[in-house]
């Protein structure tokens, strides 16, 4: 295995305080890139495969992640050339809590080390005219509605004093303005709503099995449609959410299908591994077994 660690040197809070007094245990067994900003860590991704790494382990939160897997992307043949594992640094680690992998990094660590890998489907986004579109890979779940605009209005200093609730806060703010419909088709059936959520595992959140009959492995992307999202749906669902970790299954349509088509008005986004996307329409594919990635 010949391994790099892409990671922020500027990261704050106990996880990276952790993980930065463990730098020298890591180093020893593998190479340390640094990042210097927003979207670094998919320039190195994409250099490290060109380097000959097999093993690229992205040390950080969800939007790190994402980054390193579009890097791979960036590269001919990059998801067979090298594999991608995660070293949970972040706020929520969705993907991490997704394979059972621990959100301690020093818990985290001696687990990529044992170098026991497993395939799993790899999600896409295409964006643009079918002649000159934009591929975004995700590792876990895409959003477009309510999800993508609380995303939008996240204040990222009080992120980094109260965590995950800065979300929450994001989202009751949302929540006061209008709410644009959008529309999902697998190709035959149709569904309209105003939050709509596409999945590739079962995890939202972290905790919340949003998909509680997605796997990983099983070859499907899942989509959840709110058809209204309002405080009566936010009462209705939100406490047997907080309560079982799921949605009521009577409050939500739900697709299964290898593909998918998104539109909605042109000024809304969707959001990918937490992170801002590209505005809509979007098209959504996925590649079985297409991504090989360090498990448990």
């Amino acid at each position: 295995m010949r391994a790099c660690v892409i990671f922020n040197p500027a990261a704050k809070g106990q996880k990276a305080e952790r993980f930065r007094r463990c730098l020298a245990t890591i180093a020893a067994g593998c190479d340390l890139k640094r990042t210097t900003g927003p979207g670094d860590a998919r320039r190195l991704a994409a250099v490290a495969i060109q380097d000959g790494y097999d093993t690229l382990i992205a040390a950080g939160g969800d939007g790190t992640l994402n980054e390193v897997l579009n890097g791979m992307g960036d590269m001919a043949d990059g998801f067979e050339r090298a594999r991608l594992g995660v070293l949970p640094l972040g706020t929520i680690n969705v993907f991490a809590r997704e394979i059972g992998l621990p959100t301690n990094p020093d818990a985290a660590w001696p687990i990529l080390q044992r170098d026991n890998e497993r395939r799993i489907d790899l999600a896409s986004i295409e964006t643009g005219d079918p002649g000159n579109s934009s591929r975004t890979y995700f590792i876990q779940l895409a959003g477009a509605g309510l999800d993508a605009r609380a995303i939008q209005l996240v204040n990222w200093s009080l992120k980094k004093k109260i965590g995950p609730l800065a979300y929450v806060a994001a989202g009751l703010k949302a929540m006061t303005e209008e709410q644009a419909m959008l529309t999902i088709s697998d190709g035959t059936r149709t569904a309209t709503g105003q939050l709509v959520l596409v999945g590739n595992g079962r995890r939202y959140g972290g905790e919340f099995q949003i998909f509680p009959d997605a796997e990983v492995t099983d070859g499907w992307l899942h989509a959840c449609v709110f058809p209204q999202v309002d405080w009566r749906t936010l009462i209705r669902s939100g406490f047997t959410l907080l309560l079982t970790k799921k949605l009521p299954r009577t409050s939500v349509i739900r697709l299964r299908a290898k593909s998918f088509t998104l539109i909605g008005q042109a000024t809304r986004h969707f959001e990918v591994d937490g992170e801002l996307g590209l505005p809509l329409p979007a098209r959504f594919n996925l590649q079985p077994a297409g991504l090989r990635v360090l498990v448990p």
